[in-house]
């Protein structure tokens, strides 16, 4: 497995692994293992409850996510993630990961790390996984758990947290920016540090529910930090600011030039979806990323192939252009848009359209493009 993806890993770094795989390769997947969770999240767009029935009957059985892994790996992937709700809920979980990593995949997770077990690290350090992510909700007892709504589940979490890093498995450490914690951002953030040195990173980007679910939508926006708030947090994290400005600085517009043109861009999606990696849901239903969820650019894996998902599906539905003025005259044309968090699954989830503007996400990066000037 381990010298299959170095090959795999050099022939894409060269641009060769594309003509390999037949034109069109996909690098890396995510897959949903279950949306089923033990936490109850405040902010969570995905979580159903670590019970439900129903939820578990629909997930992929491990010889489905099997021939996924295999026909990812035929089309060049060499890297997945393995994600949820929280993916160690499931009692299958070891033969899922065994699943793919037999296809010669790189594997990371994403878990709250509260389900880790003495079983769980042995079996990480025979087969690691190129890393752990987990995410921290606060820095005391009582913030972490007004944001999980989960009595118990700080001191599970640190349970679990200590396993892994006793273990000595690569752990990376983040956080999400909520208004139930954002008193203690700073010591979240030293908290993580002073037990990793690979990184960390916050993030201030909620979403709103996939199943449009009002009632924890009310509670997601109510979550929700200001432009403003958001701008300055960033800019009170050293490391977060120095990426952003590295990364963005140079896309700031200066003054227009005389009679120059308004750029004009119909196509709504500009952030690369679909074209190196793409998302599973715990149903098999196959999106170019882990955010849209709109109906037309969903492809049913059980009824059809990878094959024909990635060469047939996915490249028509990603030509989606806009007619839509408002579109056209704002998002179409903002010469900071890649300072904002639009895109057309985040206007889906807030507006139930795909090309309407978001004034929300504006302000923000109107914030971010006032603070990189002024840094």
């Amino acid at each position: 497995m381990g010298k299959d993806f170095v090959v795999r890993r050099q022939l894409a770094d060269f641009g060769l692994w594309e003509k390999m795989a037949g034109g069109r390769a996909v690098f890396s997947f995510e897959l949903e293992a279950t949306a089923r969770c033990n936490f109850d999240c405040r902010h969570c767009y995905i979580n159903r409850p670590a019970g439900d029935r129903a939820a578990k009957k629909r997930e992929l059985g491990v010889d489905e996510i099997g021939r996924i892994g295999a026909e990812a790996a035929e089309r060049g992937a060499v890297w997945c993630l393995l994600t949820g709700g929280e993916p160690l809920l499931r009692k299958d979980f070891f033969e899922v990961y065994q699943a793919l990593l037999s296809k010669g995949l790189l594997l990371s997770i994403f878990t709250n790390a509260a389900l880790v077990t003495a079983e769980h690290v042995r079996f990480f350090r025979k087969f690691p996984p190129r890393d752990i992510e987990v995410t921290v909700y606060g820095a005391t007892r009582e913030t972490y758990e007004r944001v999980t709504r989960t009595p118990g589940s700080f001191d599970a979490f640190m349970r679990g947290l200590d396993r892994l890093l006793a273990g000595g498995l690569t752990v990376r450490l983040k956080a999400m920016a909520l208004r139930s914690n954002k008193h203690e951002i700073q010591a979240i953030g030293d908290f993580c540090r002073a037990r990793t040195k690979d990184y960390y990173r916050f993030d201030p980007q909620l979403h709103l529910r996939f199943d449009r679910d009002e009632a924890r939508n009310a509670v997601i926006r109510a979550e929700r930090l200001g432009p403003r708030e958001v701008a300055r947090l960033e800019r009170a994290d050293p490391e977060r600011f120095g990426a952003l400005q590295a990364a963005c600085a140079e896309i700031l517009p200066g003054p227009p030039a005389a009679g120059a043109p308004i750029p004009d861009c119909r196509h709504i999606f500009r952030c690369g979806a679909g074209q190196r990696s793409f998302t599973v849901g715990p149903e098999g239903l196959l999106r170019p990323c882990s955010s849209l969820h709109h109906p037309d650019f969903l492809y049913d894996l059980r009824q059809g192939s990878l094959a024909d998902a990635w060469t047939s599906f996915l490249p028509a539905v990603l030509r989606r252009e806009s007619g839509r003025r408002e579109y056209l005259e704002k998002c179409g044309r903002c010469p900071i848009v890649n300072l904002c968090l639009w895109c057309p699954a985040h206007a889906y989830l807030e507006t139930g359209e795909l090309d309407r503007p978001v004034e929300e996400f504006c302000r923000i990066a109107e914030a971010r493009a006032e603070g990189l000037k002024s840094g």
